[in-house]
């Protein structure tokens, strides 16, 4: 405890583990059943509660609510759980709940993500590394988001949709559907517009997999095919664009349908 820096008007649990370099702020809350990694931040007026555990390097910055019970009526008061992973930046008012027995117990998130104000985390989320969420994005419970994902402000995503990685979403876009990794995404209801060309190159994605990415979003949304048509239209092309693996493995799970 010497190692780290705790204001006076703080309240830690006696139960609760902290490791070393941690900084607690002013008026936050500790619960007894926390662990929170070496040289995270919890800034004042945080209230972090429930069989939450956080990794390092974390900014959490005021009044956000963290690891509360579920918002759902079916919940107990069974010993479900919150995780976070490492270097995430957490900004004001948000609220992460814990997980359900109905699903696998915990929400989860993972590393290196950056969530703007007032975003809301549902029970049983999974949320995966190195997302974007901008201010008032909300998600429902069971809603899983994949790597590299950008939600854009006001985005309102409905209970298990699946969120593919490097997608995008534009400000104000409802998900009532699973939205393919890679595709590009606005309105209400949400539709489909290209891909997220941008972002692939920023991550280092060549040229030559940028457009077989193209093509595999031609065949999915222009090609006038059934979706089971497009899927193995796609798969067909895979041996020569390994890229494509996320979009093949995505539209095989079951979900809710695409955003189409």
């Amino acid at each position: 405890m010497s190692s780290n820096s705790i204001h006076p008007t703080a309240v830690v649990h006696a139960g609760a583990k902290l490791g070393s370099g941690v900084t607690i702020g002013a008026y936050s809350i500790i619960g007894e059943h926390v662990e929170i990694g070496d040289s995270t931040s919890v800034g004042p007026h945080v209230v972090i509660e429930g069989h939450t555990r956080i990794g390092s390097d974390n900014k959490f910055f005021q009044f956000s609510s963290i690891g509360a019970a579920p918002q759902d009526k079916k919940y107990a008061g069974e010993p479900t759980r919150l995780e976070i992973g490492n270097r995430n930046v957490i900004r004001e008012f948000c609220t992460f709940n814990r997980g359900t027995t109905q699903d696998g117990g915990v929400t989860r998130v993972g590393d290196d993500n950056w969530i703007m104000a007032y975003v809301h985390v549902a029970h049983d989320c999974m949320i995966g590394n190195k997302t974007i969420f901008a201010n008032n994005a909300q998600l429902a419970g069971h809603v899983h988001v994949g790597d590299w994902a950008i939600l854009g402000g006001f985005t309102v995503v409905h209970q298990f949709v699946r969120i593919g990685a490097h997608s995008m979403t534009a400000m104000g876009t409802i998900l009532l559907q699973d939205l393919p990794p890679f595709v590009t995404a606005s309105g209400n209801t949400a539709e489909p517009h290209g891909i997220n060309s941008e972002g692939l190159k920023r991550r280092g994605f060549s040229s030559p997999a940028i457009m077989a990415i193209k093509r595999a979003y031609k065949l999915l949304y222009k090609g006038g095919l059934k979706l089971e048509e497009s899927r193995g239209a796609i798969e067909a092309e895979l041996k020569a664009n390994p890229e494509l693996q996320p979009l093949v493995a995505f539209l095989a799970e079951p979900g809710r349908g695409i955003v189409r």
